[in-house]
Parts: C-alpha cells; structure tokens; sequence
C-alpha cells in the first residue's frame, strides 16, 4: 500500500498552516456565546428582533484581514450564517434575515471578500447546515418531507456563495452532526460546489464527539473541534486529506463578554507549532464585539504570534513532519527536502546570576530515528551555529541547544538541520 499524494489544492491548503476563525452574528450582542439563543432557549420571534439592532458600525473588513495577515494567518473563515440562521450576506430573496435587511445595510461577505484580496489573505466561507429559524422550527426536528425542502434552502443558500464572490479559498460546514443518520444529500452540494468553486477547500466538521473522523469522499480536511490533532495514518487510503485543528481563544466561539479565560501568546504560539508538529494546520477564533469590532486582547495576541510566525516562517508554512523521527516530549522535526527543522520547546535563558531565571532546558537535546547526514545546525532567529553529535547508522542526532539570549523568549525556538543529499 501507498500513501496518495495530495490534490493542488489541498497541498497549498496545508502549506497555509495558521488560520482565523471568527464567528460573528446576532447572537455577538448579547456577549453569552453563540449557542446563546438555543441554551437559553430564547423564543425565535424574541430572538430575531436582534437583527433591528445590527448595525456592524464596527465591522472594518479591511482591520480584520490586516490583522490577520500580520498574525501570519493565510486564510480567514467567517460566519457566513451560523445556526441562528441570520446571514451576513445578501441572501438574494430567499428570505430578509440577513444584514443587507438589517441597519447594517451591506452584504458584510462581499466586504469581506475585497478585504482578503487586498490583503493577500483566502476568504473561507463558513455556513450552517443546521438552522433554528427557518420556518420558526428546528430543523434537527424536522419531518423527512420538511427536511428535504430545507434542503433545497440551504443549498440555493450556497449556491450564492459559490457565484457572487469570484474564487474563494473553501468552504466550511458544520451541523450534520445534528441528524447524523440522515441522508444530507452531500452528493449534490459537493458537486454543485465543484461546478462552480473547482478549487475550493471542502471542511465538513465531524464534531467534539469525533474528531479527525473521515466524511464524504469529497471533504479535503478533517476537522479537530477544540482537540489536538494526531498524524494522519493515509496509508492505502484513496485521497489524500489534509487535517485541521479549530480551537477557541477562551472558551466560546462567539464573543462571550464574561469569558476572561483567554489563550496567551504563549499557548498559542506553542499550540500552532505542536499542530504544525503532527502535520495540521491551526484555525484560531476570535470573537468580535456586538457590532464587528475586533476585541483588543486578541489582536494583540494574534500579533505576539505574528511576530514568531516572521521569526520562523520558513518552517512553519511548508515543511512536513519528518517520517519516523522521535524528539523528546514536546519537541518535534519537520522537514523539506534535505533541510530539516527542530522545534525546540521548554529552552531556558542565558544571563546574568542576579536576574536570570529559567535556565532549565539549556543543553543537549536527543533525536532518534535521524538517518540523514547533518552538516550544520543553526537558530533561524539569529544564525547562531550549534554543536551536534551524530551516528547516522543507528539513527542517533544529539544537539546542544543553547538559551535564549537575555532579553528574548519566543517561547518555541526552531533551529535548521542542513543535510548532505543521499545518493
């Protein structure tokens, strides 16, 4: 058995490594997250009475992508509809719940959408396929016949993302999990999504309940929904998915204005290196206010990454984990090519006696398993050459990893293996 080499466009999905996430609607004013309407079980003709105070006067498109792109993200997903069933684009008739009908008085995605391009940044379109408006029901509740003309909404519903907004990067779904042993008609949605988006990345998300689980043969990620990710094992497998890992800053998808329990910089920076680690990439949420607004603890954080991502860019966006290399606990080796990277966690601080702390982690450094033939290792950060010992017949590296010089910390530090080419 092989394993199957990937689709162009999931190779360059996986070579994106760090996304946004960001869930934005109705439910962002009241600041309870946003499952708010269905857990406090608010009546939908109370509910929906929001949208007459939706003005997005916050929503600066441009900000959004720009931050984004100084994060080092290469692509944003947004919520183009959540469960809610309000959408943030122009829905063309199909109903007026939407921010065109709203005091917002714009199609947000089309907003969106110019932003990404300006700013070098794939627009990624997130949308339901759940929806707890529709004709005032549930449609996890719905009969077969119901069901089945919901159906014929929800997919005229992507067919306007697929053909009012030129190529986008893909698309994101989530919900099936809702009515799991119904048929979806999945066949149909993918392939009108092939007809018109042939390059777009398709995500069906499987779920807390199951994550990196194997969908329809169509999908191109799998979905890790507040996990970690794990190698994928695609031997003997028909194509080739990649695997994503979506987590939250704190612990709501949408703004939760009582939720002070947020990542730092720190566990985010660590969190994209471990999934880049198992070959995944990080699709990171934030949050905005009532109205749009970007909150200003997580911009901030998603800069201090940003500023890691420039230090070490060369190996977070394209190498892959290396085949059969073991490092010691958190550590880990990708590779491209002849040239590999050893991502170095937990490394302590040089200095002075009377101001250093955190000298643990200084020191020699174990790789098993590394058969290639290294003829220097260095810090990307600074260049700075480190000494190594190696017995390429029995796989044995050891690299003597120095400190952080005094006044620096970037929590992960990769250091660059240069290879000889093997004949």
């Amino acid at each position: 058995m092989s394993i199957p080499l990937p689709l162009p466009r999931v190779a360059a999905f996986e070579k994106r490594a760090f996304g946004l996430f960001v869930h934005w609607g109705l439910y962002s004013q009241l600041g309870k997250g946003e499952w708010v309407q269905k857990i406090h079980e608010i009546p939908v003709e109370e509910y929906e009475k929001l949208q007459s105070s939706f003005t997005a006067c916050d929503f600066d498109a441009e900000k959004l992508a720009g931050t984004a792109r100084d994060a080092g993200m290469k692509y944003i997903v947004l919520t183009t509809r959540h469960h809610d069933g309000f959408s943030l684009y122009d829905t063309c008739n199909l109903n007026t719940y939407d921010a065109p009908h709203a005091p917002a008085g714009r199609d947000l995605v089309a907003e969106f959408v110019a932003a990404c391009r300006k700013y070098g940044i794939a627009p990624f379109f997130y949308h339901t396929t759940i929806d707890w408006h529709w004709e005032k029901r549930q449609t996890a509740d719905l009969p077969k016949e119901d069901f089945a003309r919901y159906l014929d909404y929800l997919h005229a519903s992507v067919k306007l993302l697929c053909t009012n907004y030129g190529p986008i990067g893909g698309l994101w779904f989530d919900g099936n999990w809702a009515r799991p042993g119904d048929d979806w008609k999945e066949d149909r949605l993918y392939g009108m999504i092939r007809r018109y988006q042939p390059e777009a990345i398709i995500v069906n998300n499987t779920g807390l309940g199951n994550l990196g689980k194997l969908g329809h043969p169509e999908i191109d990620a799998v979905t890790y929904e507040q996990g970690s990710g794990q190698p994928l094992d695609r031997e003997g497998h028909a194509k080739y998915v990649a695997g994503e890992v979506c987590r939250t800053m704190n612990h709501h998808w949408g703004s939760g204005s009582v939720d002070l329990n947020f990542l730092s910089p720190a566990e985010v920076i660590r969190l994209l290196a471990r999934c880049r680690g198992c070959g995944a990439n990080l699709l990171l949420n934030i949050g905005p206010e009532a109205q749009g607004g970007i909150p200003e603890y997580e911009r901030q954080v998603l800069l201090k990454a940003g500023t890691w991502c420039r230090l070490f860019g060369e190996a977070v966006y394209g190498p892959k984990p290396a085949p059969g290399v073991v490092c010691q606990a958190g550590d880990h080796v990708l590779q491209s090519g002849t040239d590999f990277y050893y991502f170095a966690d937990g490394l302590g601080r040089c200095g002075d006696d009377n101001v250093t702390v955190g000298r643990n982690g200084i020191g020699s450094r174990a790789v098993d398993n590394f058969r290639h033939e290294v003829t220097s290792v260095r810090w990307l950060d600074n260049g700075e050459e480190l000494r190594f010992v190696q017995d390429p017949e029995t796989g044995m590296l050891s690299i003597f990893c120095t400190g952080f010089p005094y006044g620096t910390d970037t929590v992960v530090r990769v250091a660059k293996i240069t290879t000889k080419p093997r004949r």
